[in-house]
């Protein structure tokens, strides 16, 4: 990349170091506003405001909670999409202590994703320290319904309303390093089994919903599912029965399917379907819901999107790690659009309401930020695409 050079790498280091406080101080507000997916309200409005205050253009926040920006680029070509979501995965109510010592940043959300929507909030302060304007837009979009059953329904919204996107970068807090391609796809379902109950010892030998439950999840889990491309199934949740005497009238589960590959996981979703039609016998009934589905796809290693990131982490210094995992990147991905997910920091107990992040490799996060967005603006303003290599 000809325009990733040692004096730009030097300036976006610099600019980065003169942004971080900002930033840190920034993540430390953002996770103490409750944002559990479905109520991010609070913390919506209060980046609506900060994104305004930091005076981004053209500031929306729709009807989900989605809030959109623009740093205006010098030239017409497709926009860039850079995008951290609000929500974290704490319910409502839990305690928000944020505490910076030794380094470190720790509290609920810091990282997943405090970090990723105060670094967005600073892109037009990082990019006027480093010097430049983005040869095209760069829309900053802090959207809602990434974590759990948010069914990344925020992101969908917002790219939605992108006809003419050009590429888009996911940005999470933790994982500096990390280069997400691959979307992992998944989908999320209750079962719900019903019989007729009836006290245990009084009417034995009617069939017990909990019983044929057990039933249904021992036959998922002896289905054999592909290591390549990687398929999963897990029970994460289970509920049922009214007490120990009693036949249980009710139970249900709620099941994660996941897979890279889209046809992979239709098929386990079908094989699924047919066992969970199979448990309902006699006075046994069994009903599904649909809770979520996120589409899995591939943006392949060699293509342009892929290329200027490995380039910049490269040329600052670290080796990048190319990955799959279930992010907001997941939507443009699975719709033709070149897309990653990228890290700002190193950290860890993520989704723990004592996670932490590591202050100092901010600086090499929000460089590796800004100079990717620069790059891809720029292959943008040249060609009109950045899915071809160079």
């Amino acid at each position: 990349m000809q325009s990733l050079t040692g004096p730009r790498i030097a300036a976006a280091r610099s600019a980065a170091e003169a942004t971080r406080r900002q930033v840190v101080d920034l993540t430390a507000r953002i996770a103490a506003i409750a944002a559990p997916t479905g109520e991010e309200g609070a913390r919506s409005a209060f980046v609506a405001e900060e994104a305004r205050r930091r005076g981004l253009r053209d500031v929306t926040v729709d009807d989900l909670g989605d809030v959109v920006g623009v740093v205006p680029g010098r030239t017409s070509g497709p926009p860039v999409l850079l995008a951290a979501h609000l929500d974290t995965v704490f319910p409502a109510g839990t305690p928000l202590p944020i505490a910076e010592r030794e380094g470190r940043l720790t509290g609920p959300g810091v990282g997943d994703n405090s970090l990723g929507v105060a670094a967005l909030l600073c892109v037009p302060d990082l990019l006027k320290e480093m010097g430049v304007s983005p040869e095209v837009d760069v829309i900053l979009a802090a959207p809602v319904g990434e974590e759990g059953l948010g069914n990344l329904r925020g992101m969908r919204a917002v790219v939605d309303a992108l006809p003419r996107l050009g590429v888009a970068v996911a940005i999470e807090g933790h994982n500096l390093g990390r280069i997400t391609h691959i979307a992992v796809g998944s989908r999320r379902l209750r079962v719900s089994l019903k019989g007729p109950g009836g006290h245990s010892w009084g009417d034995y030998g009617r069939p017990s919903a909990v019983h044929a439950l057990a039933a249904l999840i021992h036959d998922l889990d002896a289905l054999e599912l592909p290591a390549h491309p990687k398929t999963t199934l897990n029970v994460g949740l289970i509920e049922g029965g009214i007490s120990v005497n009693t036949i249980a009238p009710t139970a249900s589960f709620v099941l994660d399917l996941r897979s890279i590959d889209e046809s992979a996981l239709a098929q386990v979703g079908d094989r699924v379907d047919r066992l969970v039609t199979q448990a309902g016998r006699g006075e046994i009934t069994v009903q599904q819901e649909v809770l979520g589905e996120r589409p899995a796809g591939v943006v392949p290693l060699d293509s342009r999107v892929v290329e200027v990131a490995t380039g910049v982490l490269s040329g600052l210094g670290l080796d990048p790690v190319c990955d799959a995992s279930s992010t907001d990147a997941n939507i443009p991905i699975s719709r033709g659009i070149p897309a990653i997910c990228l890290g700002l920091t190193s950290g860890g107990n993520v989704h723990r309401e004592d996670e932490f992040i590591d202050l100092d490799p901010v600086s090499t996060g929000l460089a590796q930020l800004g100079l990717v967005t620069l790059e891809l603006a720029q292959d943008l303003a040249d060609t009109g695409e950045v899915t071809a290599p160079r």
